[in-house]
């Protein structure tokens, strides 16, 4: 990461030699983010490790504004450093105003989901890592490394039922995919139609199935999105797309399956390698999307496997993992 020389050097260069820096909520990730003031005007500062993210962000940012959605301005950047300087979109978070405002809870939820159809319309960059049901099982590599008494025999069948039980249910052609795509990375603004959505946290774009991105936004680990409201955007979105819904429904079951399980594996490395227990507050609510998700029918061996790979999170797991973020 760049040293306070670095960044002093960036901001003298870029016309913000002098601002003042507060800094903003992190995320799991190694990213930082400040914001700069000077007199009215307003920039964030992203932190990056040195090396691709930056050009990825600007990548993917300037796609999706080319698509006529709202992504951050950059102001400035310096790859070699991993210092981006951004337009500032404010402290409408979605997820702080649905705190406030629960009844604006099937609105917010039903814009997500047209920005997502419309989104989808859109044919993908073609370079992007296309991520299909191998790669889905890929990305549960690390749980049972972090995991606790996790089965790795187990775990390895899960991953590749999977794999199977995707290429087996899909059909769609695969769009682009935000993957971290949640409440806490989305800024309400002063904008017409979709571009009211400010979009955080997108350079890890792939290729994926439609669902990934809903069961992301319906799927929240930080938040619990009602019941009527998943099922009622879960169907609107087979309906706009026009995709069978009875199978989309059971793939949409199968990504849930596949990302709570990973979250659970993030969770646990950022507590025991990272020290970052906060996160472990999320589990209980992540299990339950687990629990729920393999109760789809067309999930059942699924539902048995990986029973036999993972114990559920409970108060002792958690406090194991907890002890171990305590270590010094």
């Amino acid at each position: 990461m760049a040293d306070r020389a670095e960044i002093e050097t960036f901001l003298a260069s870029s016309g913000w030699a002098g601002a003042a820096r507060a800094p903003l909520a992190g995320d799991a990730s190694s990213r930082s983010y400040d914001r700069l003031s000077r007199g009215t005007a307003r920039a964030v500062l992203m932190k990056a490790p040195p090396g691709t993210e930056i050009a990825r962000f600007v990548r993917i940012g300037a796609w999706l504004a080319e698509a006529g959605y709202s992504s951050p301005a950059i102001l400035a950047r310096d790859d070699d450093k991993g210092l981006l300087l951004l337009e500032d979109f404010g402290d409408a978070l979605m997820a702080r105003r649905l705190e406030t405002h629960p009844e604006d809870e099937a609105g917010l939820y039903a814009a997500i989901t047209e920005f997502l159809a419309d989104l989808h319309r859109h044919t993908p960059p073609a370079d992007l890592s296309r991520l299909d049901g191998e790669g889905l099982a890929a990305l549960l590599d690390l749980v049972p490394e972090h995991y606790p008494r996790a089965d790795r025999g187990a775990a390895r069948e899960v991953a590749q039922r999977i794999a199977d039980t995707f290429e087996a249910l899909s059909q769609e052609p695969f769009v682009m995919c935000l993957r971290d795509f949640h409440a806490e990375n989305i800024i309400l603004l002063e904008r017409p139609g979709h571009a009211r959505l400010g979009l955080l946290d997108f350079q890890d774009a792939v290729q994926a199935h439609p669902a990934y991105d809903l069961v992301s936004a319906l799927q929240d680990a930080r938040r619990d999105v009602s019941p009527e409201v998943e099922a009622r955007e879960l169907a609107r979105y087979a309906a706009l797309c026009g995709i069978d819904a009875d199978r989309f429904s059971a793939i949409y079951a199968l990504i849930g399956v596949q990302r709570a399980l990973r979250i659970m594996g993030i969770f646990a490395k950022l507590a025991r390698v990272d020290r970052k227990p906060r996160y472990l507050g999320f589990m209980p609510r992540v299990w339950g999307y687990v629990e729920r998700n393999l109760a789809h029918p067309e999930l059942a061996g699924l539902a048995r496997c990986v029973e036999a790979a993972y114990p559920a999170p409970t108060p002792d797991l958690i406090e194991e993992l907890r002890h171990d973020a305590d270590r010094t």
